[in-house]
């Protein structure tokens, strides 16, 4: 007998990871089949220094997953960050989530073209 496996989905975020736009993609997938999240968080060291948005979005990634949904946080450099944790985390789909390009430090050092060579 074949078990269902979950699709493993990082959600790579930091000020927008609270956002109805992005709750709702999760709420869509969370429907669409069954999935595990995990929120990471880069541009931190250590979650005490994780942005104010880190507990509220999980709550609500939590309540729009119907489930259990991770937080993560990263190093210094998002790439690196994300990099590190795709290497030794086995997901399915990368979510990225950033501000509009004028004010996306993430935008503008193309994080979101090194993610997709993930």
């Amino acid at each position: 007998m074949e078990s269902a496996r979950s699709t493993r989905v990082l959600v790579v975020a930091n000020r927008t990871s609270a956002t109805p736009h992005l709750l709702d993609e999760i709420a869509r997938r969370a429907e669409d089949g069954r999935c595990e999240f995990a929120l990471r968080i880069p541009d931190v060291a250590d979650r005490k220094a994780g942005d104010w948005t880190l507990e509220t979005a999980l709550r609500l990634m939590r309540q729009a997953a119907k489930g259990r949904v991770e937080g993560l946080i990263g190093g210094p450099n998002p790439f690196a960050s994300t990099e590190n944790v795709v290497r030794w985390r086995d997901f399915d789909e990368i979510i990225s989530s950033t501000r509009p390009r004028r004010v996306s430090k993430w935008l503008q050092r193309d994080l979101m073209r090194h993610v997709q060579g993930l």
